[in-house]
């Protein structure tokens, strides 16, 4: 309730959501003419608010993956094909689709794991390993050599051209794992645009995880996330304790982690829960000056 709180938002969810790459982002001017500052401005926006509203109305953080609701002005639902929204101020609108809800369909998030040119589903894939299921991927092999970054790749060049990454023994580990995540967000473009087809063709946005899982779609992605739900809490939770205690986890500070984890789901996963128990862990209560 303290007004103090804007600096953890505005710190935590930064550094999280990688919301401070955005203001230095640039697609290309010339494929995307229609994204411009107040388009920026309004996705900074849009995430800031959602992840305040999280918080000062203490909801179950599961809403960061799944929400029927977000923020928007005119600008930016207009971008997302929302009617019914007028004016420049922002504010909560109900959603009648499974199009938006949650961070993963936000155009902030979009944005900053796309390249300047095209999308990037190895990029968005690594993201979601990163910051939404906390098992990030190793750092790829030496020699291997990058995709084409050129603006004439499609979307159905750009899984033939990952289809043969994985084909590479050495990639297929990791490739494996990111392309159906990142695939799974590929109807959204480099600036959060939803589509279903690109130059005539029809957008797959299907695969299936090396477990065998399928997920198809932005909405299929949500429901793999939920089912996995201990995997994203604990990786939430792990994100804000190593905030809370400006260090990196050792394998030690686990433990810690998997009990905040167990105590939140008795709260429905309040955001108060992770904090408060963050707040009366070990690692916390002990940690130097």
């Amino acid at each position: 309730a303290d007004p103090k709180s804007q600096a953890f938002e505005e710190n935590f969810a930064g550094q999280w959501l990688h919301l401070r790459n955005v203001p230095t982002w640039a697609p290309d001017p010339e494929k995307y003419p229609q994204f411009d500052e107040s388009l920026r401005l309004a996705f900074e926006h849009e995430s800031d608010l959602f992840f305040t509203n999280i918080m000062r109305e203490d909801r179950s953080v599961l809403e960061f993956i799944d929400a029927d609701y977000t923020f928007l002005n005119n600008r930016l639902a207009s971008h997302y094909g929302v009617s019914g929204v007028r004016g420049s101020y922002f504010r909560r609108v109900q959603l009648k689709d499974k199009q938006r809800g949650g961070v993963l369909s936000q155009g902030a998030i979009l944005l900053v794991t796309s390249y300047p040119t095209r999308t990037s589903p190895v990029l968005r894939g690594k993201w979601i390993l990163e910051n939404i299921m906390g098992t990030p991927p190793p750092p790829p092999p030496p020699n291997i050599p990058p995709l084409a970054e050129s603006a004439s790749n499609s979307a159905r060049s750009l899984r033939e051209q990952l289809e043969k990454h994985r084909a590479d023994r050495a990639c297929a580990s990791c490739h494996s794992r990111l392309d159906p995540l990142g695939f799974s967000l590929e109807q959204y473009d480099a600036i959060g645009r939803f589509r279903t087809e690109e130059n005539g063709a029809p957008i797959e946005g299907s695969g299936s995880l090396p477990d065998g899982t399928a997920i198809d779609g932005p909405e299929g992605l949500k429901k793999v996330v939920l089912a996995r739900r201990d995997e994203f809490v604990e990786c939430l939770t792990a994100k804000m304790l190593t905030y809370a205690l400006g260090r990196g986890l050792e394998y030690y500070d686990q433990a810690a982690v998997r009990a905040i984890r167990r105590e939140a789901a008795n709260e429905d996963y309040r955001f108060s829960s992770l904090i408060l128990g963050i707040a009366s862990s070990v690692p916390f209560q002990m940690r130097r000056p």
